[in-house]
């Protein structure tokens, strides 16, 4: 399915196959047809309240929390480094030839699984931002962010590849870097170890309790503090820029970036009302005092 395509276009395009079967599946269309509903349509898809974790996991993942927050704030860390990442967005992992070049095979014996832009090198994604921050660049960004070498780490996500190597420029700056299994006691992930989601919605509660959340790469847990990664490459490549020049274009770059809530305007409507609740997902209050009995 076509980047962008309207509704019309869908209709035209498969109008007479869905009359002749009565009922079509309609794969890749990534929510097309959903983002742009009526409003009173549109306000169903907000009733956040009935959208609830399962209780075992919800309870689980509010004990890691209670666990991380024992020793006092943490940050949140969605890296994005798995293997199955680096393949679909057409980046290279940074870890050196042995690993791209494991990614580049990955990717010709099976191009259907990048995704989007085909027509781009790996530079131009990158110049684009559209690569995953890898771990030196994290560690750069949450240094110039503010974040002390004390700082606790909460790393969400799954196995990095490049194991312990992929993780090294961070663990450096960041010692005290802990996941749901450091977290975990004997036997309480065992339900979930081969329940992908499951595990996500772990990571995801830990990550809500936290104070700062930083997604290294968009997904579904991508819709907080976001980086500007389209603006940041050029600065990460200038090694003409001093640390304290870094820091203030860093924290200048994201002061729009830090969870604030968008209006979903008509030039972005193909944005999702769940990322971008605004207006309508958002509750209308006057200015009046309440009325007290």
């Amino acid at each position: 399915m076509p980047l962008n395509v309207s509704p019309l276009w869908i209709r035209t395009k498969f109008l007479t196959e869905l009359n002749k079967e009565g009922v079509l599946i309609l794969k890749g269309i990534d929510s097309k047809l959903s983002k742009n509903l009526p409003l009173d349509l549109q306000k169903l898809r907000c009733s956040f309240p009935c959208t609830k974790i399962a209780a075992p996991i919800q309870e689980l993942g509010d004990r890691f929390a209670r666990r991380m927050w024992i020793e006092g704030p943490y940050i949140a860390l969605h890296l994005r480094l798995e293997k199955d990442v680096w393949v679909r967005t057409g980046c290279l992992t940074g870890l050196g030839p042995e690993y791209d070049d494991i990614i580049r095979k990955i990717r010709e014996s099976r191009p259907r699984l990048l995704t989007g832009r085909l027509n781009m090198t790996y530079t131009q994604r990158r110049l684009a931002g559209l690569c995953p921050l890898n771990a030196l660049e994290v560690a750069r960004l949450l240094k110039a962010l503010g974040a002390p070498r004390t700082a606790r780490v909460y790393r969400a996500g799954g196995e990095p590849f490049g194991g312990a190597k992929a993780l090294q420029a961070l663990m450096g700056e960041f010692p005290n870097v802990v996941t749901k299994e450091m977290l975990a006691r004997e036997g309480e992930l065992s339900p979930y170890v081969n329940r992908p989601s499951a595990m996500a919605a772990l990571d995801y509660i830990v990550s809500l309790s936290s104070d700062v959340f930083l997604p290294s790469h968009g997904g579904n847990m991508g819709r907080a503090m976001q980086p500007d990664k389209r603006e940041m490459i050029a600065f990460f490549e200038d090694a003409s820029i001093s640390e304290a020049e870094f820091r203030s274009i860093m924290r200048k770059l994201h002061s729009r970036y830090q969870g604030q809530p968008e209006k979903r305007t008509n030039k972005r409507s193909t944005r999702d009302v769940i990322a971008y609740p605004v207006p309508e997902c958002m509750c209308r209050h006057s200015n009046r005092p309440l009325l007290r009995s």
